[in-house]
């Protein structure tokens, strides 16, 4: 499955209520790390979604929630348990082995 679309409407939904790790990544349009990193997030969620979901927020057009985190800067990604709750954030921009390797040792 691919990276997936999220909002403040679908975020309990797909995230806290989905029993499934999620990997949630806070981004914006305006913010060219963040394009790069939906790449890398894209190739991990092909190869990965057997173990966890996927998801993609803009905080622009979805602000309550990246809110509720305290999201201070983009790309940010979070890694939501199967409850809902964080396990693990990592801010800024990053390689696709690092992403990797905060997923593996997180979930």
């Amino acid at each position: 499955m691919a990276l997936q679309n999220l909002t403040d409407e679908n975020f309990k939904k797909e995230v806290k209520d989905s029993g499934k790790f999620s990997c949630v990544q806070f981004s914006a349009t305006w913010c060219n790390p963040c394009k790069i990193l939906k790449d890398i997030m894209e190739e991990i969620s092909n190869e990965m979604s057997d173990k966890l979901n996927f998801f993609y927020m803009d905080i622009d057009e979805s602000p309550s929630t990246p809110t509720l985190f305290s999201i201070r800067g983009v790309p940010t990604l979070i890694l939501f348990d199967k409850n809902g709750e964080i396990v693990n954030t990592k801010v800024g921009a990053t390689t696709k082995s690092n992403v990797q390797e905060f997923i593996k040792t997180n979930i």
